[in-house]
């Protein structure tokens, strides 16, 4: 059997990412991502935050990383990697996540819209004739 490496997750950006660009002039975005879980102990609920570093390479990490901003929520697909290495006479390491794709998917933090989505949506509404309305309720 084939080993399998594939990860996605649904999360808020904790930072603003940053793109950097490698000596041969590859672009490297980096960010990393907030991934809350509830569970429940005793008779209450806690929430329990994960954070997981996203390697984002190429065009696509330049396209995206002015959207990468903190508290967006976005979707990220891709694969996990170990970085290892040695500092101070001890092994050290460290697992990111490279993406293969990235899905913007909404505004800022819960209850507000950041500019991209706002600026997005309002451009939509204003440029949007009679003849692209729909009509019927689509539920998805």
């Amino acid at each position: 059997m084939a080993d399998i490496n594939h990860v996605v997750l649904v999360g808020r950006v904790v930072r603003d990412a940053e793109l950097k660009y490698t000596s041969s002039g590859q672009a490297v975005c980096k960010f990393a991502l907030a991934i809350n879980r509830r569970r429940r102990v005793g008779e209450q609920w806690e929430d329990e935050a994960n954070f997981f570093d996203i390697v984002l390479w190429g065009r696509q990490g330049e396209a995206l990383n002015q959207y990468l901003q903190k508290g967006k929520q976005v979707g990220v697909e891709g694969e996990l990697h170990q970085d290892r290495w040695q500092q101070d006479g001890q092994n050290r390491s460290r697992v990111e996540i490279i993406a293969s794709n990235i899905q913007l998917l909404g505004g800022g933090s819960p209850g507000g819209q950041g500019p991209v989505s706002g600026a997005w949506n309002k451009q939509k509404d204003e440029s949007a004739s009679d003849d692209n309305q729909f009509t019927d309720d689509i539920p998805f």
